[in-house]
């Protein structure tokens, strides 16, 4: 399976620049993403959609992996044609993992379980999200909030699609998963010490 990383946003609440760019503990945010996914068992190819607004990131891409991590570049300014394009100038087959730049918590084992599930839906789609529980008690106030069957969930940014429908609604698996790494992606500078205290207490 591929992933693209969606790295076309400015990030202007976290007001540092681009926001994939942003470094915590000397390593770029979206570094965490690409490096989790390039050691998942699972994720074959990795690219990653840049867009007119973050030209450093392409930069500091091509500079860091040497060409193993190919940059698309995209219009920018719509999240979904930005992702359809990028799929399409991908030339995915099959699923393809499409994944935010600021997810640093994650690990290959989420991504292998995510994908795992994935292929035992049998569904065309899968979309990851946490119950709003969890963002409360990862100090998370979430932008998005969907009712499922009751409970109040967040998505987590974390979605597979079958490439080849990449145009159309695609019926989907929601996956609920109580993990506080999945809650915490960075938006603000209070996220950003928040995942900097998660990180070194990993160490």
């Amino acid at each position: 399976m591929d992933a693209i990383v969606m790295a076309g946003g400015f990030g202007q609440r976290l007001g540092m620049g681009e926001k994939p760019c942003v470094e915590l503990l000397g390593k770029p945010l979206i570094a965490y993403v690409i490096d989790t996914l390039r050691a998942s068992d699972n994720i074959d190819r990795v690219f990653v959609a840049v867009s007119p607004v973050t030209p450093r990131t392409e930069i500091m891409i091509q500079e860091r992996y040497k060409g193993e991590v190919r940059v698309i570049r995209t219009f920018g300014g719509n999240y979904v044609g930005d992702m359809v394009h990028a799929v399409e100038t991908a030339e995915t087959v099959g699923p393809v993992m499409i994944i935010m730049s600021d997810l640093p918590l994650i690990n290959p084992e989420l991504i292998d379980s995510v994908i795992k599930k994935y292929r035992e839906e049998g569904k065309p789609a899968l979309s990851v999200y946490v119950p709003i529980n969890v963002c409360k008690g990862a100090g998370i106030r979430p932008d998005t909030v969907f009712n499922k069957d009751g409970k109040l969930i967040v998505p987590s940014g974390i979605n597979i699609l079958d490439s080849s429908q990449i145009r159309n609604e695609q019926e989907d698996f929601n996956l609920i998963l109580d993990n506080p790494k999945l809650a915490i992606n960075v938006n603000t500078v209070k996220d950003l010490q928040h995942c900097k205290d998660l990180l070194q207490g990993q160490e």
